[in-house]
């Protein structure tokens, strides 16, 4: 069964202490894994996508890999401006016409959000 789950669930970090988020996935033919940053009141901000195992992205204190069935997201030197809930999304191969994306359960309405994303390169 396709699968998306995020861990820890909760992460309190000190000031300059470092750490990662884990978002291991279970999917048939893997298109793309997501990362989002969601500030509270707002709607998800994307961060990365992430396509192949072995790829790595950073953007200021956040860096992003990816491997076969998990990706991390490591916070260096955290600062009070990072407080968020990040959230991971993979979207899985798509037959023509459909779409399918998977999210960890956490991330609510992500998918209706970024459906766009899914079926515009279907």
């Amino acid at each position: 069964e396709d699968q998306v789950t995020q861990s820890p669930e909760a992460l309190r970090l000190q000031e300059g202490e470092s750490s990662s988020l884990n978002c291991s996935y279970t999917v048939s033919g893997l298109r793309g894994l997501f990362w989002y940053r969601q500030d509270p009141g707002k709607g998800p901000e994307f961060l990365f996508i992430l396509y192949s195992a072995g790829e790595e992205k950073e953007k200021e204190r956040l860096k992003a890999t990816l491997t076969k069935k998990e990706s991390f997201l490591h916070i260096t030197g955290p600062k009070p401006e990072d407080s968020a809930t990040y959230l991971c999304a993979v979207q899985a191969q798509c037959s023509p016409g459909t779409c399918n994306l998977y999210q960890n359960p956490a991330a609510g309405d992500l998918e209706r959000w970024q459906r766009h994303l899914c079926c515009s390169s279907s």
